[in-house]
């Protein structure tokens, strides 16, 4: 009888631990939005570019934790040479000049398992981008 009820906990214990990663790998997921497209867009950015962007990164309740415009400096990288973070090389590619876009980035695209305290806890982060130069 022992056995049955151990069987039968450990499979329980099982089923849990798959349902949890499931849904861990489900939210998991770089979101895009478009804010603003832009006409006759003729060049659009790929890894080696570089980017002069404008950006504002607030943490899921809205809060605001950097931000290129509260420094008035725009921010340049070279996309794909790991400069930034995961979310940023994925969820710039595609983009023209001028276009907005704002990203919903899950941890393992932005700040890991731990975040970067005390500012950014382990949880999505959100950008807004404003490509102002594709270099």
């Amino acid at each position: 009888m022992w056995t049955s009820v151990l069987k039968c906990v450990l499979a329980t214990a099982l089923l849990m631990v798959v349902v949890v990663d499931g849904d861990d790998k489900k939210t998991a997921r770089l979101q895009i939005g478009v804010k603003k497209r832009v006409d006759n867009c003729q060049l659009r950015s790929r890894k080696g570019d570089s980017l002069s962007v404008h950006y504002v990164g607030t943490l899921e309740d809205g809060t605001e934790f950097d931000s290129s415009r509260s420094r008035n400096k725009e921010f340049t990288f070279t996309l794909g040479m790991g400069q930034v973070i995961k979310g940023w090389e994925q969820g710039l590619l595609n983009m023209c000049e001028g276009e907005q876009r704002r990203l919903t980035i899950p941890s393992d695209l932005a700040y890991g398992k731990s975040g970067s305290p005390p500012k950014i806890p382990r949880k999505c982060v959100k950008h807004s981008f404003h490509i102002q130069n594709l270099l």
